[in-house]
């Protein structure tokens, strides 16, 4: 078989990804194996590949290949979600590009075009995470708007609605006015950002009294039905009663009071808007006010905003203050530092907004799901530390607002029979709900046609909160084999930053829905940042091209990069030299199978005894190695157990395991060691594929001719068996004295072609058990043992153990002579330099401490080194 000189991994991982998808190695059905189940974080349908992916899909493929390998049924599960939010707002830039308004389009004409976007430009990721090598069972690929999905999302709706914990809510809500729909508490980012404080007179009527309030959106007076002073506050007593008048509008409003005023913040009094301030609605139903909703849903003015109707809420903001300080209504300005909410998905300053919406109640909900965590670690999350971000998020849930002012996504299934705001029932179907309808009126005359769907869609986590269930069918057909089969999943591989919006609602749906988790451990990735710890992103154009990166460095090359740099919950510094590292990696493997194909094999030679010892050595080696690596998967330490195979792959192998059995040049091999060698590479391939699976597989079909069977993708994972650790300590020490020669053998110019003799004197009783491989690698006539010390013998020590390699014969003495004469001339001369600074008394009194510290100490070792050498001319005259 024609071995290739170079690694080509472009043409290696298309072939051996499309041999894998041929033979589908990467299905999954029930059989009577353990199973191990994973599935996908489904990333956005508009979604392409980058650096976060790249790490989160790469730690999951190292997992489900060590499943496989370990002879465990592996199903991982692909998919994508529907992303309401993003998705449709890429739809609406698409027509707007066509000259066509959203609002133009009925729901279904929106929806088509929405569909044909999906089919077009849905699933990119998907294909994109092939080329990184992932094993996904991609005939079991969902999307989150499949019809039985859809379906499952709906069974759900309705039966929490039947239950109680599913009600309709006219609420002060998260409202993202560039997507223009309302959002649920934790797809809110909060920031500081710098504003400003305005301090604002409003005039008292009937009189020429005024009072200055202070606010961060003077915008928002436009809005205002009160002004709120604390009770206790003797400062505004006199204002009791009164009433007091709107700059600018001109609008008479009451003088109230609650203690709920802060009297130290602004000038202690308070401005009420209870359309636009969730504190204000609280104050504005107490006592009764007015509310005036002064912006459109695009957070522009509406009618009551003046001459200022429809701008801008920040243009007006600008405009107001303009107009206000004219008129003298704006007494002063200050810096004010303000917690600002915007919206996760497209960044926009959350407006609050009053409206009806749909909620769910999580206070008894979440129960479960907190003990499974916190208490009885049904669940575990990798790394530990995130349990008190959980335990934080969960004691102190809100009830889900799960409706969306969006057309791409699951239909509420509420139907509206009637104008009033309770005239509705909610069921699966129409035909479902006519008849509920005909029951709630005694009306047997109501007809489909007479009943309307509420137009919003459910929050997309209300459908991906169902994910490890809605894939195998379990809401709808809770009893399948499939359901009973994979659920609960293993292991899961996410981002914390969705440890609330995902993970947690998925232990409490899970819990819910199937009395169970839905996985056992959560593994928790760091965030992927630049070198200068910067999060990677398009904005700061710091987020390199992860294709281009594989094109550059080969897949194996990447995923080795990603993971070296990756410690379990810590952010990952990504540097492009890691992919370099791991592309350099994956040819030294490659040079070292061709390397050991290029032996000829004689069969009449007999095993050497230093090759005997190295390959048991190696295997001790290996199996020390291989508990190290099993416990760092235990632990969900990837990068460590990549660095194990790594290092016992690169150094024990390449490094020392193949200079131990290599013949001498030009000479063939004996058959045993050959066979020795080649068991030992592919233990080195099983382990090492689930990081690195195209090369190793490559190189596994390159040793011998192999079936569909015996592919390393289903090959079996090592046994882990019992070791000699004494043999691996002996090598220890062998490896000391190996150096300790070849150093010699460097500094004295000692040609490697030339033996050498070699004695020890053996303090430490070390056994001879390595002699062979040490007289080998140092290339020595032999290995003596001896009590007395050798004259005219260079030596080094190995802990207590002193070793002798005589001078006669080894070097050049004249050579040697005038090597230590020219080095003992510059170090005397050096010497020389650094006494006369010392001699100096203003250098000694006047220098810093440590700088005259640093002399005395070159002082002393240039004395030291001067005996050595002139104790090293001594012995060779």
């Amino acid at each position: 078989m024609n071995i290739p000189s170079k690694y080509d991994a472009n043409q290696v991982e298309s072939k051996w990804y499309d041999y894998w998808m041929k033979h589908n190695y990467f299905h999954s059905k029930p059989d009577n194996r353990e199973p191990y189940t994973i599935v996908i974080p489904p990333p956005n349908v508009t979604g392409v590949l980058h650096m976060g992916h790249m790490l989160n899909n790469t730690i999951q493929d190292v997992l489900i290949r060590r499943a496989r390998l370990q002879g465990k049924n592996a199903c991982w599960v692909p998919g994508t979600d529907h992303a309401s939010i993003a998705t449709e707002a890429k739809v609406v830039a698409k027509l707007k590009s066509e000259g066509i308004d959203k609002n133009d389009l009925s729901r279904e004409e929106f929806l088509k075009h929405a569909w044909d976007w999906t089919h077009e430009y849905g699933g990119v990721i998907l294909e994109q995470l092939k080329k990184l090598g992932c094993s996904c069972d991609w005939e079991r690929t969902k999307f989150t708007m499949d019809p039985e999905m859809s379906e499952s999302v709906i069974k759900v709706f309705v039966d929490l609605y039947n239950k109680g914990l599913i009600y309709r809510g006219y609420r002060m809500v998260n409202w993202d006015p560039e997507a223009k729909t309302t959002l649920s508490d934790e797809e809110v980012i909060y920031e500081e950002r710098q504003g400003l404080l305005y301090y604002l007179s409003y005039p008292i009527e009937g009189s020429n009294e005024t009072v200055t309030i202070a606010t961060t959106r003077p915008e928002t007076i436009l809005g205002d039905t009160a002004i709120c002073i604390n009770p206790n506050d003797e400062r505004y007593a006199h204002l009791r009663g009164k009433r007091a008048i709107v700059p600018l509008c001109n609008r008479v409003i009451p003088i109230i009071e609650d203690e709920y005023v802060d009297v130290e913040f602004g000038t202690g009094c308070l401005k009420v808007t209870p359309a636009h301030d969730e504190n204000d609605k609280n104050l504005g139903e107490k006592h009764n006010l007015e509310v005036i909703d002064i912006f459109n849903a695009d957070a522009t003015l509406n009618s009551y905003g003046l001459q200022y109707e429809g701008k801008d809420r920040f243009v007006t903001r600008k405009e107001i203050a303009k107009e206000l300080e004219e008129k003298g209504f704006l007494v002063k300005t200050e810096n004010h530092i303000n917690k600002v909410g915007t919206s996760e998905r497209t960044k926009a300053v959350i407006e609050p907004r009053l409206s009806d919406q749909w909620f769910l109640k999580m206070e008894d909900l979440v129960k479960p799901a907190i003990k499974a965590v916190l208490e009885d670690e049904e669940v575990k999350l990798f790394p530990k530390k995130f349990e008190n971000t959980y335990r934080h998020w969960m004691e102190n849930i809100r009830d889900w607002n799960i409706s969306r002012q969006l057309l791409w996504g699951q239909q509420i299934p509420a139907f509206y029979y009637g104008d009033g705001k309770e005239d509705f029932v909610v069921a699966e179907t129409i035909e479902d709900a006519l008849v509920l309808a005909q029951e709630k009126t005694g009306n047997a005359e109501l007809k489909t046609s007479d009943l309307t769907q509420d137009s919003d869609a459910l929050d997309t986590w209300f459908s991906s909160w169902l994910w490890p269930m809605s894939v195998f069918d379990g809401i709808r057909n809770p009893e399948n084999e499939e359901i009973k089969y994979y659920y609960p999943t293993n292991d899961l591989v996410t981002g914390p930053d969705i440890l609330f919006f995902w993970v947690a609602r998925m232990i409490i749906a899970g819990y819910e829905y199937m009395g169970k988790r839905p996985f056992e451990n959560v593994y928790l990735t760091g965030l992927v940042r630049d070198k200068q710890r910067r999060k990677m992103s398009k904005s700061l154009g710091n987020s390199p091209d992860a294709l281009k990166l594989i094109e550059e460095f080969g897949a194996d090359g990447v995923r080795v990069g990603l993971l070296l740099s990756s410690a379990a919950g810590n952010d990952l510094l990504f540097d492009e030299a890691l992919c370099q590292q791991g592309k350099g990696f994956g040819n030294k493997i490659w040079n070292a199978f061709r390397l050991i194909k290029g032996w000829d094999v004689d069969e009449t030679i007999e095993q050497p005894d230093s090759s005997k010892i190295a390959l048991e050595w190696f295997e001790a080696k290996f199996q020390q190695t291989l508990l190290e690596i099993e416990d760092h998967f235990s632990k969900y330490r990837l990068s460590d157990a990549l660095m194990a195979t790594y290092k016992l792959i690169w150094d024990d192998f390449c490094s020392w395991l193949l200079e131990m059995i290599k013949p001498a040049y030009g000479e063939a091999i004996d058959p045993k060691t050959l066979q020795g060698v080649i068991t030992i590479f592919e233990d080195n391939l099983r382990v090492l594929h689930p990081f690195m699976p195209f090369l190793t597989e490559e190189i596994w079909q390159f040793i011998a001719d192999r079936t569909p069977e015996d592919a390393l993708i289903v090959a079996k994972w090592p046994a882990q068996k019992s070791f000699d650790q004494a043999l691996i300590l002996e090598f220890e020490t062998a490896q000391e004295v190996i150096s300790g020669i070849r150093t010699i053998r460097k500094d004295k110019n000692i040609a490697f072609k030339d033996a050498i003799a070699f004695s020890v004197i053996n303090n430490e009783e070390v056994k001879p058990t390595f002699d062979s491989v040490i007289q080998k690698l140092g290339n020595l006539e032999g290995v003596e043992y001896t009590n007395e010390a050798i004259d005219g013998a260079i030596t080094f020590r190995v802990k207590s153990n002193e070793y002798f390699i005589p001078m006669s014969g080894a070097i050049d003495v004249e050579e040697e002579i005038k090597k230590l004469m020219e080095e003992l001339n510059y170090t005397e001369g050096f010497l020389k330099s650094v006494q006369k600074k010392l001699s100096n008394e203003r250098f000694v009194n006047n220098a810093p401490e440590q700088v005259v510290a640093g002399e005395r100490k070159k002082e002393a070792d240039a004395l030291a080194k001067i005996d050595t050498l002139k104790a090293s001319l001594s012995s060779l005259k």
